[in-house]
């Protein structure tokens, strides 16, 4: 009688939502100063809650609701990992395929690792490059292609050995997009629509912002500027259709309610119908690149993991003795994230309208740590208190950086001298003027990378960007034996800077003058 009496209780427990849930959410939401979130929980193959908070946009009435959409961002990369794991299946291709057997005018820098590269390494975060290479050509807004892309990555110098190391990266999530197009004879976007959307009845998913309007069913991103200690305020979205495979989709948590079902029964849609098979799901929430412990996102905040890795489109972490599959999603003003306990048949997903990453681990810990029935720890001012440090570390490292500032000095040139255009090979053109005793940089593909050139020292600037969102970066010239410019490079200022952009990457060299 006792057991049945216990396992009533956990049948009761599981198709309930935390009874706290409303609360934790809407304290979140003021912790953080976030304006709207949704959040769905699934269980054992059944919709326990979807349900919105908050309001779509600061200044508008208008509430969030189980329908209003997201941007999910780099929660799209199960989504290409998936249409993979259906070529694969269907015998179209191999994830040990070689990539250029499918695109064969497709290179990387490294000759090597362009003849070995395969399927499997572009969705892995192991190709040798580093931490956000290429980012650049697509985040912020560019005019870059997708084929466009493809060429610029042959410039990517590698930063570690081929498969030596995890670095995350989406440059080649849309080479994957790409590979999918070409192996399928559709388009990324029409096979996703088609071949998982469409399944999965995703009604009102769909994979660009293009023509989405505030008037939608839409939420708003939402932004205090890259230092996050502004004035928050309603911005644009972020053009996403270039890098659709990465961090396209837009989606709603009663769509992805129906998508998390399907990962958690293992692709099985039905009695006769599957969306991928048994073993995909196997391998996709296997660890294919190990990252170590003190490597992993700082996602989920158990201190006790013992183990991190990245499948095909999922991390894969332990959190309290339970393999979990997560994965976040960030785009200027929006932050989201999916989280999976297969062993429970629990699927978690809170998306939100600003860029506090606190407010969604929260929501997410206290959601998990009731399922597995613990005694969570106040999460929601663990989550505050560790971005007050942050932003405290953050501005002690600035200052020290201020304080090494050599005040003395000048650079090496008049001004004028370095008024000029330049380039680099994978991102194109910047040019650079002088007007008044003032520099200007202008990035040609990225029309918000704009902003005046402040002396720094020595032959060092600081770029101030007219946008907000953007981090400022340190730019520094390099001269040659003539005392000419002979190149350029940049790297972001703040740790709070985004690891996409990855300035760093960048040499810009001058363009010869025509004569």
């Amino acid at each position: 009688m006792r057991l049945l009496i216990l396992l009533a209780a956990a049948l009761t427990l599981a198709a309930q939502a935390p009874p706290l849930l409303d609360e934790w959410v809407e304290r979140s939401l003021k912790q953080f100063e976030v304006p709207g979130m949704a959040v769905a929980i699934v269980k054992d193959g059944n919709l326990v809650t979807a349900k919105g908070y908050g309001v779509r946009k600061l200044g508008n009435p208008a509430k969030v609701d189980e329908h209003t959409l997201f941007g999910i961002a780099s929660n799209t990369k199960a989504f290409t990992t998936a249409a993979l794991s259906i070529l694969v299946d269907e015998g179209k291709l191999s994830w040990d395929d070689k990539v250029t057997q499918h695109l064969p005018g497709f290179s990387l820098y490294d000759p090597y690792i362009t003849r070995e590269l395969t399927v499997r390494d572009l969705v892995t975060h192991r190709t040798g490059l580093g931490l956000g290479a290429g980012d650049l050509m697509f985040w912020p807004n560019t005019n870059f292609t997708r084929e466009q892309v493809l060429k610029g990555a042959r410039y990517l110098k590698p930063a570690t050995s081929f498969r030596s190391a995890y670095a995350y990266n989406n440059t080649m999530f849309v080479v994957a997009g790409e590979l999918i197009a070409a192996v399928s004879g559709r388009n990324y976007d029409d096979f996703i629509r088609d071949r998982i959307f469409k399944p999965l009845q995703m009604t009102e998913a769909r994979m660009s912002n293009n023509g989405l309007t505030d008037t939608a069913n839409t939420a708003v991103p939402h932004s205090r500027g890259w230092r996050l200690e502004g004035t928050l305020k309603p911005i644009a979205w972020t053009r996403d259709d270039t890098w659709a495979a990465a961090a396209g989709i837009k989606a709603n948590v009663t769509d992805l309610s129906k998508w998390m079902i399907a990962q958690l029964n293992e692709g099985k849609l039905g009695e006769n119908q599957r969306l991928f098979s048994e073993r995909m799901s196997r391998l996709m929430f296997s660890a294919q690149t190990v990252m170590g412990v003190g490597q992993q996102p700082k996602n989920l905040g158990d201190p006790e993991a013992q183990f991190a890795a990245y499948g095909l489109g999922w991390f894969l972490k332990d959190y309290r003795g339970r393999k979990v599959a997560y994965h976040g999603g960030g785009l200027t003003g929006m932050v989201t994230q999916t989280t999976l306990v297969p062993q429970l048949k629990l699927g978690i997903v809170v998306l939100t309208n600003q860029e506090e990453g606190g407010a969604f681990q929260a929501i997410t810990n206290l959601i998990l740590d009731h399922y597995f029935c613990v005694i969570s720890p106040d999460w929601i001012a663990t989550q505050h208190t560790n971005r007050l440090n942050g932003l405290k570390r953050n501005n002690e490292r600035e200052q020290k950086a201020l304080a090494a500032r050599r005040a003395d000095t000048k650079p090496s040139l008049e001004l004028a001298a370095f008024a000029h255009t330049y380039s680099d090979p994978w991102y194109g053109q910047a040019t650079i003027t002088a007007s008044n005793d003032t520099l200007s940089l202008r990035m040609h593909a990225t029309p918000d990378l704009k902003g005046r050139l402040e002396h720094f020292h020595h032959n060092t600037f600081v770029a101030r960007w007219e946008d907000p969102t953007i981090p400022d970066a340190y730019l520094t010239f390099q001269l040659d034996a003539k005392g000419e410019i002979e190149s350029f490079k940049m790297e972001a200022i703040s740790d709070l800077a985004d690891f996409s952009f990855d300035y760093h990457h960048l040499e810009f060299r001058p363009v010869p003058r025509k004569n």
